[in-house]
């Protein structure tokens, strides 16, 4: 029965994944705003914090270039989305407290089908759903942690014939430990911890791809680990996170952001109901084009305020069998508490004058902490209410199910249309092979100077620049932000230097820089008066390649300290891969083995 229980809810939650990706799972790219994977992504200086810039996008940049070394990077990304969309409602279903597969399936649909999914998808914030995915697994990984005998979330008493089973699976393991000596029973225990710790590491691990996806399963972990097991949980978390902390706390500038970030990245309201009715349903991200428009239906905030309502009904059930239910749901009210204080000065003081944190703008992405609470709260509340009309429960527990799911139609079938599969234009081959075969020195500049495109060839979408993952060099794009035509200044001062001495068409190379991408087919200012001193190495529609004369600097900009770096990546990376083998291999059995042996 347990299996078969596991096999509906992954039956679900991929059915729901293939209704959101069908569309775009052919080859070629879906490259829309901040998610853009590239054929081969390259192991550059920045990918593991090592750049000018602060390490937002560390360490992800240098596990998709490991991993595009070996497969084509258009599959790894829908690897990647399918298992963000699919593994997330499983967890969620597997962490509520009920033998019925009904409301687990409702948990599932209400924690994959959400405001939170559809809006960071269409975004492009593919790191942050890899992390909204996690949680509920990490969440499972730290209750086994608490050592109190609530290792998980405690289901109702089995059927008479399961009991009976389990009584005697039961009777059978305590006759065995009374049985053993006790260095067999030590050797049992130390395999088990080790499992567990093991674990909440490969539950965690896909979370800490960006800073926040990595705080958002940290703050889970410790929540759900209690007081007994901070021992495990934070050590973890500081470990697994250390290949961007330590770039970001070591980084020569600072890790100051613009006061203005705040405002521009507060979360929105999406109808009548307001930031918080919004926040409530996962949704208020920032930007209104990335909003589906469902979101927009009278009836949503209605409908929302029901939801919780059923949730909160389901919460005191959730409490009695689950030790961290409480603290889960306490940690939901303070993402949304985090996500409406988005807008106000205290937050915008904290960005502009504390290290870090910008990491607190894009508030509405802390509001992950609240869909865990609320899926399982209301699955919990369906179930309640369907034991009440035992005849038509499983009418009761599939209008649950359905309920998210007609409340947002517009995710299904890529959003209707947002999303599609396109191809790189052959220049972006020939451009890389050009920076390949030659050996001049230098990094590239992207111009027009931008940070986001709206190519042609990807039928205007709006997309991060992708040069700086395309080519085998390191790429300076401009990183000012514009949201509502109001400028957000960027946080790397190299690039800042670079805008400045192009402005005033100055010496390129004097800043490391060798060579000159112009792009095509996308809004910017004019850029001849840059090349017009350059040599053209490369002409084609969409891209032409400069040489920029002259020696080129070395050491043109200061870096945190590589060797601090790098032995954080090796300690994380070490990590990682010891719990992998602890779960893979039978750790502690050859020693077992011996005891008996020797018995």
């Amino acid at each position: 029965m347990r299996r078969a229980r596991r096999l509906a809810l992954v039956g679900v939650a991929s059915g729901m994944a293939l209704l959101v990706l069908a569309p775009v799972l052919g080859r070629g790219f879906v490259l829309v705003y901040d998610m853009v994977f590239a054929p081969r992504q390259w192991l550059l200086p920045d990918s593991v914090g090592l750049g000018s810039a602060l390490p937002r996008s560390v360490p992800a940049d240098a596990v998709v270039a490991l991993v595009t070394s070996v497969l084509p990077g258009d599959l790894v990304q829908k690897l990647v989305l399918l298992a963000a969309l699919a593994a997330g409602p499983v967890g969620a279903g597997l962490l509520v407290p009920t033998r019925s597969v009904g409301v687990r399936v409702v948990a599932a649909v209400a924690y994959g089908w959400s405001g939170y999914v559809a809006e960071r998808l269409f975004i492009g914030h593919w790191p942050y759903l890899l992390a909204y995915a996690c949680l509920p697994w990490v969440a499972r990984a730290a209750l086994a942690l608490r050592g109190d005998g609530k290792q998980v979330p405690v289901e109702p008493a089995p059927d008479n014939d399961e009991q009976a089973a389990g009584e005697q699976a039961a009777d059978e393991q305590a006759a065995g430990e009374q049985a053993a000596g006790e260095p067999q029973r030590v050797a049992v225990g130390v395999r088990a911890c080790g499992r567990r710790v093991a674990l909440l590491v490969l539950a965690s691990a896909p979370a800490v791809l960006t800073p926040s996806g990595g705080l958002l399963a940290a703050a889970v972990g410790v929540v759900c680990g209690g007081r007994r097991g901070l021992l495990v949980t934070v050590p973890v978390a500081v470990v697994l996170n250390a290949p961007w902390w330590v770039p970001a706390v070591t980084h020569p500038g600072g890790g100051l952001s613009a006061v203005e970030g705040a405002d521009a990245f507060a979360a929105r309201g999406e109808g009548w109901g307001g930031v918080l009715v919004s926040l409530l349903g996962l949704g208020g991200i920032w930007n209104a084009e990335a909003t589906p428009a469902s979101r927009a239906n009278p009836l949503v905030p209605v409908l929302v305020l029901a939801i919780v309502a059923v949730a909160a009904l389901g919460w005191r059930e959730w409490s009695r069998r689950c030790p961290g239910a409480r603290g889960l749901v306490l940690l939901g009210v303070a993402g949304i508490a985090l996500g409406a204080l988005g807008a106000s000065g205290l937050l915008g003081w904290v960005v502009a004058n504390v290290p870090g944190g910008g990491l607190l703008r894009d508030s509405q992405k802390w509001v992950a902490w609240w869909a865990l609470p609320l899926a399982v709260g209301f699955a919990l509340g369906a179930g309640a209410a369907a034991g009440t009309v035992r005849r038509h429960g499983g009418l009761v527990l599939a209008g649950a199910a359905v309920l998210p799911v007609a409340m947002m139609p517009d995710l299904a079938w890529g959003g209707w249309g947002r999303l599609e599969s396109v191809q790189y234009p052959r220049d972006w081959y020939d451009v890389r092979s050009v920076l390949l075969e030659d050996r001049r020195a230098g990094d590239v500049l992207a111009l027009p100077l931008s940070a986001f495109r709206r190519f042609g060839w990807n039928e205007g979408r709006t997309q991060l620049d992708p040069a700086p993952r395309v080519l085998p060099r390191t790429t300076v794009i401009d990183d000012t932000l514009f949201v509502s035509g109001r400028p957000v200044a960027g946080e790397d001062e190299r690039a800042a230097r670079v805008r400045a001495v192009v402005e005033r068409n100055g010496d390129l190379a004097a800043l490391g820089i060798g060579w000159v991408l112009v792009e095509h087919g996308t809004p910017g200012p004019p850029t001849e008066r840059v090349t017009a001193r350059l040599e053209r190495v490369y002409q084609g529609r969409w891209l032409d390649l400069y040489r920029v004369p002259g020696p080129v600097a070395t050491h043109a900009y200061p870096t945190a300290p590589r060797a601090a770096v790098l032995t954080a990546d090796l300690v994380a990376l070490a990590t990682v891969a010891l719990g992998l083998l602890w779960v893979v291999l039978p750790a502690g059995s050859l020693s077992a083995s011996g005891t008996r042996r020797r018995e």
